[in-house]
């Protein structure tokens, strides 16, 4: 099997364009790296490609055989990785098409303006493992496939329905489900442990900074704050989120 050597190759250079936004959108591709998520892209048969260097011995290679596989050198690996320590295993992935049905899936977090990567990726994560359906990214939200989102998702993306959509629209069609949605706010909302745990449910998280839209807290059916007992004056959107879900969703 020939190996790409030269990070100037023009297969190198539709790589790295995923690594930008611009070149997603106009691939519907994205890209993925290191042995766990390489798994995780398998097993939702969302892989369209592998590139490996040719050294790298960390997993089965019969895993890999039902793939195009290109070897690379580690210049090429340096060149379209998104960290400083490149693992050495890639894998550029189809961008995933999932619909929500709010008749199933009934347990959901949305974003509103949140922006930075870790936080989003930290989120769907903890969405993931709390059990959550489905996630829903509205306007001023980063990107689901940016590199740092993936990473710090760690997978969970593919176990999860996410779609991209107007939170005033989708508040419309919670509350025609049935379904109770509440926002993140400091005034005029009540500790989160006045609500009690429940079958279905849609909470809105916002924007690091300006927290969620005044205009979106007006049309949801209640609005939650978590109770702050030392000096700091907020709690970072992720760590809130994660307590929030796991206080609203009802045991098993």
């Amino acid at each position: 099997m020939e190996e790409i050597q030269s990070a100037k190759n023009s297969r190198v250079k539709e790589w790295k364009k995923l690594l930008t936004k611009k070149g997603r959108d106009q691939t519907g591709k994205y890209m993925v790296e290191g042995v766990h998520l390489l798994e995780e892209a398998i097993k939702a048969n969302e892989v369209v490609e592998i590139m490996v260097q040719s050294d790298f011995a960390a997993m089965d290679a019969e895993q890999l055989k039902q793939y195009p596989v290109t070897l690379i050198s580690a210049e090429v690996s340096r060149a379209i990785s998104a960290t400083e320590t490149p693992q050495g295993i890639f894998a550029v992935c189809k961008k995933r098409t999932v619909s929500v049905d709010l008749s199933v899936h009934r347990r959901l977090l949305l974003f509103d303006g949140v922006q930075d990567p870790g936080n989003i990726g930290t989120m769907i994560r903890t969405a993931d493992a709390a059990g959550i359906d489905a996630v829903i990214f509205g306007e001023g939200t980063g990107d689901l496939y940016n590199p740092k989102v993936i990473r710090s998702a760690q997978g969970s993306h593919f176990h999860l329905h996410v779609e991209t959509g107007d939170l005033s629209e989708w508040i419309g069609k919670l509350k025609a489900a049935d379904i109770p949605v509440y926002g993140t706010a400091i005034e005029n909302a009540q500790a989160f442990t006045n609500v009690p745990p429940t079958d279905a449910f849609a909470l809105i998280v916002g924007n690091e900074g300006a927290g969620v839209d005044p205009a979106i807290l007006d049309q949801t059916d209640n609005n939650l704050y978590i109770p702050l007992y030392g000096q700091s004056e907020s709690l970072n959107v992720a760590i809130a989120a994660g307590i929030l879900l796991y206080h609203l969703r009802k045991p098993i």
